[in-house]
Parts: C-alpha cells; sequence; structure tokens
C-alpha cells in the first residue's frame, strides 16, 4: 500500500527528520510503501508531487505548524503530532492502512480539530520566533567566540581583527536578535501584517533595554493588534488592497510603538536588571540550585517545550553578558545523549543490539549538542530512561553553576571547547559533563533490566 507523510516541527531541527525516519521505518516493517516530505530549518525537502498524491491510499500529517491541506483531496489524512509520530508510528501507519481510501478528509474531526488548536497558542508562536532566531545565534556567537581567539579584551583594538569579528557577531548578528524574535513571533500571530509591528516592537525594546522579556511582550502584542485591526477595519473592495500595505503596518506599528515606549519597556527593563544582577550576584549555593533547575529542563522532554524555555532563557542572558547559564544549559544538553551512549557499552546486556548501535549515533549527537538523540531509548523505555537522563543533566548544570563556568557561544557543543576562551573555567566544565555522563550511564545501568532474564 503507498502511504504519504508530512513532519514539521516549530524549530525544524531534529524532530521533524526524527518523525520522518520513525514513520518510514515502521512503514517498510510492515510492508507497506512510503514517502515522507520533511519541512524543516532548510525549507521542503522530499516534496510530495501530484503524482505522488494521486496514487496515495492515506497521508500522515504529523505536524506541530500549519500545513496547507487543500492538495490531498480525496485521500484520507490522519492527523498527529511530531512526537506522535516519534513514539508511535506503528499505531499511526495501522491507522492509515486500515482507513478507507474513499474516506475524503480534508477537514479535520473534532478531536483532531482540538489537538491543532492546541498546537497553534502560545508555545508555537514563541518557537516560530525562537526558531528564526537560532541560526543568528549560533553564528553570531560562534563569531563572537572566535574573536576571542586573539584574546579575551582583543576586540577592543580598534581595525584588528578580533574587532572585526566582534561587529559583525555582536554588532549586527546578535544586535537583530530581539527584533527577529519578536518579529516571527507577530508573523506567526498575524501572518505577514505581524512582521512590520514584530520587528519595530522587537527593535525597541532592544533600544529601551528590556531585553528578550521585553521582544517575547513586544512580538506578541504586535502580533494580536495586527490581527485585531486585519478582522476588525472592513473597508470596499476597491480599497481592500490598502490594508496590508498602509493601513495595518501603520496603526500595528504605531500602537506597539507607543506601548514600549510609554508602557511596557521600562517596568521590563526594571525586571530584565533585577534578573541581571541577581543572576550576577548568585551564591554558589543558588547557582547551583539553578544549574539544576535548567538541567532537569534540558533533559525533561529531549528538545521540546520544557527543553527550549531553558534554551531561551539562556540564550536572552547572553545580551545582558550573563555566561553561566548558558554554559550549565549547553552541557545538560549534551549529556543525555551521551549518558545513554556510554550505558550501552558498559552495560550491553541492558540494550537490544539496535539500542546498542543507536547508541554510537547517540554519541555522535551529544557531544554536537543535540539532545534528541536521547528521545529513542526515552520512547521505548520512558520509565527509566527519563529519571536516569533528567538526573544526569541535573547534576551536570548545577556542576557547572557551581564552578563559574561560562560560555560565549550558545550552540557548537564539544567543538567550541576547542576555541581559547570561549568557555571559562574549561577543565571544571568538561568534569561537569563527564561526571553527568557518567551518572547518567550507572543510573540507567541499575534502572533497566537484562534483555534476556535467564542472564539476570
Amino acid at each position: 500500500m503507498k502511504l504519504l507523510g508530512i513532519t514539521s516541527c516549530p524549530n525544524g531541527i531534529a524532530h521533524t527528520y526524527m518523525a520522518a525516519e520513525s514513520l518510514q521505518m515502521a512503514a517498510k516493517a510492515a510492508g507497506h510503501e512510503m514517502k515522507v516530505e520533511t519541512r524543516g530549518s532548510v525549507g521542503v525537502e522530499n516534496e510530495l508531487t501530484d503524482e505522488d498524491i494521486k496514487g496515495a491510499h492515506a497521508i500522515i500529517i504529523a505536524a506541530d505548524t500549519n500545513v496547507d491541506r487543500e492538495r490531498f483531496q480525496g485521500i484520507t489524512i490522519i492527523d498527529a503530532t511530531v512526537q506522535e509520530a516519534i513514539k508511535n508510528p506503528k499505531g499511526l501507519i495501522e491507522k492509515a492502512v486500515s482507513s478507507k481510501k474513499s474516506t475524503v478528509s480534508v477537514s479535520a474531526t473534532a478531536a483532531q480539530q482540538t489537538n491543532r488548536s492546541a498546537r497553534t497558542g502560545v508555545y508555537k508562536h514563541l518557537m516560530n520566533g525562537v526558531s528564526h532566531m537560532i541560526p543568528l545565534v549560533a553564528a553570531g556567537g560562534l563569531i563572537i567566540a572566535l574573536s576571542f581567539v586573539f584574546g579575551i579584551e582583543a576586540f577592543k583594538e580598534k581595525g584588528t581583527l578580533a574587532a572585526a569579528l566582534m561587529d559583525i557577531g555582536g554588532g549586527a548578528a546578535f544586535a537583530m536578535l530581539v527584533p527577529i524574535l519578536s518579529g516571527f513571533i507577530a508573523y506567526s500571530i498575524a501572518d505577514r501584517p505581524g512582521l512590520v509591528p514584530g520587528l519595530v516592537g522587537g527593535m525597541l525594546a532592544s533600544k529601551i533595554g528590556s531585553g528578550f522579556l521585553g521582544g517575547i511582550i513586544a512580538g506578541f502584542c504586535a502580533g494580536y493588534i495586527a490581527l485585531w485591526i486585519k478582522n476588525a477595519v472592513q473597508l470596499p473592495k476597491s480599497l481592500e488592497g490598502l490594508k496590508p500595505m498602509l493601513i495595518i503596518p501603520l496603526f500595528s506599528t504605531l500602537a506597539i510603538g507607543l506601548l514600549m515606549i510609554y508602557v511596557i519597556g521600562t517596568p521590563v527593563k526594571a525586571i530584565m536588571d533585577i534578573m541581571t544582577e541577581t543572576l550576577k550576584g548568585m551564591s554558589s549555593a543558588n547557582a547551583g540550585l539553578l544549574g539544576l533547575l535548567l538541567g532537569a529542563m534540558m533533559a525533561f522532554d529531549m528538545g521540546g517545550p520544557v527543553n527550549k524555555v531553558a534554551y531561551t532563557f539562556g540564550v536572552g542572558l547572553l545580551g545582558s553578558n550573563v555566561f553561566e547559564p548558558m554554559a550549565a544549559i549547553m552541557a545538560a544538553g549534551m549529556t543525555p545523549p551521551l549518558g545513554l551512549a556510554l550505558a550501552t557499552y558498559i552495560a550491553k546486556k541492558k540494550f537490544t543490539p539496535e539500542e546498542q548501535e543507536a547508541g554510537k549515533a547517540a554519541s555522535v549527537m551529544g557531544i554536537s549538542f543535540i539532545t534528541e538523540g536521547a528521545i529513542p531509548f526515552a520512547a521505548a523505555d520512558p520509565v527509566r530512561v527519563i529519571p536516569s537522563i533528567v538526573i544526569g543533566s541535573a547534576v551536570t548544570g548545577a556542576l557547572s553553576m557551581i564552578f563559574n563556568c561560562t560560555l560565549r557561544a550558545p550552540h557548537g557543543g564539544i567543538f567550541v571547547l576547542l576555541i581559547p576562551n570561549a568557555v571559562g573555567n574549561l577543565g571544571m566544565y568538561v568534569v561537569s559533563i563527564l561526571a553527568g555522563t557518567v551518572v547518567t550511564a550507572i543510573l540507567l545501568s541499575i534502572f533497566k533490566k537484562n534483555i534476556n532474564p535467564t542472564n539476570e
């Protein structure tokens, strides 16, 4: 039987492709042909053609973003989340196969509409902003880190390569972080009419000093203001073209601009200043507790909403020259796949041959700061795996903060460690990662049962 699929997560990085692979493997195991279109951060890949759609029995749309359904008239649509496709691909394939081809299901059922509406709320809009911001964060942060190769303060000397790198990474890329975050939050809410007021609101948040928190608030306010104007203002058909080109941009930008200057900006700046000073003045014990919390959040859902909240928190603080949380967050994000990889090596009887092979891939994903490498193991045995990786990452996060480790680049995994001065207290940072990795592996070795009971 010929099946189709579409996968798309808000960030479009790991989950999109893991869901596609899970569906294809499950379909192949059941003896069916399946083509999956992925909509990731690099755009649409393996695009479904009219010929593909014409001969298909059903399509599984495993997406946490909006997907146009008009082209799928005449075939059954199975709605799912990306997590469902990763954790239960067999069930989705069985559901698609058992559906009647004569059932035209372009519009979702009531339950599916409920699931979809849940995916279009605050989290979806926030992640749309974050996903567009991450490439800027990664590029800008790594370029800033490269400027430190010449010395931690070498960029202060005008005309040098270090100064040029700092201008590119800090003066240009990082200067656009908050506007891009805000702009694409508003874009997610109101489509194209929300982009201009969102960008302007984010730029004002940067100028006022209210940082990423002000940018998030500006993005949501701008988006909903633009959406309200779009729906509320009714014009004659001959003047309808003025709405997207003049009326919505003008009045929504004016509204969010005045709100940021006179209402939102100053109090949010005060909150950011208090937060920044509090973090800078933390005692070792308090820093350890924060690291413990951030580390646990990074492992809890392995790239999901809780993980992204922690990551966004760390990235936002980089603009305020607070580098300790980002160090704890990246270290804790590396620990789950590394701990699982180590566990498959030291406790082989606890893992199937397939899991042992997956452990090799997890090790590569771990050193690259791709926490999602732990998902296949967690999906197969969540009761034992999730507590183990949460505890291991919490240990790593706490130790990193206690040791006062800093990180000036928000991504890159182990490869950032090779850049001089990018990581503060490098030795203890490595110790923190190793400690969490070992704790995770030991806990898994204790909690998991042998594959063959006769070996126990």
